[in-house]
């Protein structure tokens, strides 16, 4: 048995582009001579759809494209993640559900049954969960359909919550030769080794291969690598398809695999999820130019690098905005580096808008002393000069943040958070640091002088982000333990030997700036757990 899994990029609601995908791989498992083409979980709708689901038009578009989906598919079984009406009736009107297609005939559905609600997922707002397991023939092979989660509790990586029953040992009974794993699992760090966990235990358990298709590409904040993965009935990595890019992985069931070990570098996919992000935020909005203020710093030379990869060069314009603050050195690094990439560089020095800002306001601030105020004053100039350029010429801003700054609130409301999209906003600084090593590990794009200076905000004299920060290293350890690991404070500073008081310090921060955050633009997602997304705390209480 031959199966074509079709890792195909789709646009949420684009169903006439998504469709057209679709029965292009359909073509393409004729020609490669396949059974079986499979997609995707929910790939003729896109995920995740959200509260589009909610419009009775948007389920019966599902519905439509699906018919055109089933007249392509002579000579071919095809697996299709799509939503369709609830038939029950029951709690909710519509089931997440894998078509199962046979040569021009819809053969039926297989519907997904354990739907999370933890993270990033809200899928119990939507889908009424599938109750029963079912086999598929064809060529005489059984054949098993689950969707994502599905698998997940089974191999013990779900800790989130408990589901009422197994999914996998429901299938268990009925001795499938093949299990398919219909897939929307979005990137994070070092998750591609956990899926062939997780597909290995379901391969030993059911004593067959297991083929999981994922889906690939960016939607909103979420990004999906990709990565879609065959392991055989001892649970062992026969084969796997690109990260980070659609591609067609063809396996013949009847032929002996070769010998293969499945491996990924974690910080060149990291880098890929962060050029993915920002290029599917533009391309399927239509947009085209980005721009972002370049400051000399490490974080405006990891994004600068970022978006040249995702936009090209072409569409790229940096701008530096010097203050009476800012040292040479910066000027110049920003200066080296644009060249470097071949971006455009535009200076716009805030002296004079600064200064007739302090005019105008003296009355105001009559015996005040200088304070935060003068700080943000200039980065909510920067954030003007760059929304402006963004309305009068088309582009769209970049925020440059990163998320140990954005966890205490050391940024700007109106001013360095200004955007429309936050690029390193669920990257840690040590992060930030490991990127930029890696990007020079070939040849130096970005100077050393910039990975080797004290980071600095430049908005007064002599200025230190050690100043109002602790050092980054403690910082980002209680951003990850407290934030991603949902670690108590006391198991933090064990953990790092960090005293409890600062623990305890920076926890209390990272509340207070909550109200910040409600406020950025949103950010690509690439951790454990970011804010905005897969997060949700009160702005307002007194628990913490």
């Amino acid at each position: 048995m031959r199966i074509l899994v079709a890792q195909i990029n789709p646009i949420v609601g684009d169903f006439e582009g998504n469709t057209r995908k679709i029965i292009q791989a359909l073509d393409h498992g004729r020609t490669k001579q396949a059974d079986i083409v499979v997609f995707s979980e929910l790939v003729l709708c896109g995920y995740p759809p959200e509260d589009l689901l909610l419009h009775s038009s948007f389920i019966e578009a599902n519905q439509h494209f699906l018919e055109k989906i089933v007249q392509a598919s002579s000579r071919l079984m095809a697996v299709v993640g799509v939503v369709r009406a609830n038939p029950a009736k029951r709690e909710k009107p519509i089931l997440n559900s894998a078509a199962i297609i046979h040569d021009g005939k819809l053969l039926g559905f297989q519907d997904k049954q354990l739907l999370p609600t933890y993270d990033v997922f809200d899928e119990r707002r939507y889908f009424e969960p599938g109750t029963s397991a079912k086999i598929w023939e064809l060529k005489g092979k059984k054949i098993g359909v689950m969707i994502c989660e599905d698998i997940w509790q089974h191999a013990g990586i779900v800790t989130d919550t408990d589901y009422a029953h197994d999914p996998v040992l429901d299938f268990k009974s009925l001795n499938p030769d093949v299990v398919f794993n219909i897939s929307s699992s979005p990137y994070q760090f070092e998750k591609p080794g956990t899926r062939v966990k997780v597909c290995a235990k379901c391969a030993t358990t059911l004593n067959c291969p297991v083929i999981l298709c994922c889906q690939v590409g960016a939607n909103d904040q979420l990004v999906f690598d990709g990565y879609s993965l065959y392991v055989n009935s001892k649970g062992e990595p026969v084969q796997a398809a690109k990260g980070f890019v659609e591609d067609e992985m063809l396996i013949d069931l009847d032929k002996p695999p070769l010998p293969y070990t499945f491996s990924c570098d974690p910080m060149h996919d990291l880098y890929q999820a962060l050029v993915l992000g920002v290029r599917d935020y533009f391309h399927k909005q239509g947009f085209k130019k980005g721009c972002f203020g370049l400051s000399g710093g490490i974080d405006s030379a990891l994004v600068a690098c970022i978006v040249v990869d995702a936009l090209g060069k072409e569409n790229v314009l940096a701008v530096t905005m010097p203050s009476r603050y800012s040292s040479k050195g910066s000027i110049t690094d920003s200066e080296v580096l644009a060249r470097r990439l071949g971006i455009e560089l535009q200076q716009i020095p805030i002296e004079k808008p600064f200064q007739a800002f302090l005019d105008l306001l003296e009355p105001s601030f009559k015996g005040k002393p200088e304070d935060i105020t003068e700080e943000n004053m200039q980065a909510r100039i920067r954030g003007m000069i760059l929304m402006a350029i963004s309305n009068k010429h088309g582009y769209i801003v970049m925020s440059t943040g990163n998320k140990s700054e954005i966890a205490l609130g050391y940024c700007t409301l109106y001013g360095d958070m200004v955007g429309g999209l936050g690029v390193l906003s669920d990257v840690t600084k040590q992060q930030v640091y490991a990127l930029a090593r890696w990007i020079n590990r070939n040849q130096g794009i970005i100077p050393e002088s910039i990975i080797d200076k004290v980071p600095s905000a430049e908005l007064r004299e002599n200025q230190k982000d050690t100043d109002s920060l602790p050092e980054y290293d403690t910082l980002d350890k209680v951003v990850q333990g407290y934030v991603e690991d949902d670690l108590t404070p006391d198991e933090i500073g064990k953990k790092h030997a960090i005293p409890i008081e600062i623990v305890l310090d920076l926890i209390h921060r990272i509340h207070r700036a909550e109200y910040k955050r409600r406020q950025l633009p949103p950010g690509i997602r690439v951790s454990k757990k970011a804010f905005r997304v897969g997060r949700s705390y009160p702005i307002v209480q007194r628990w913490m």
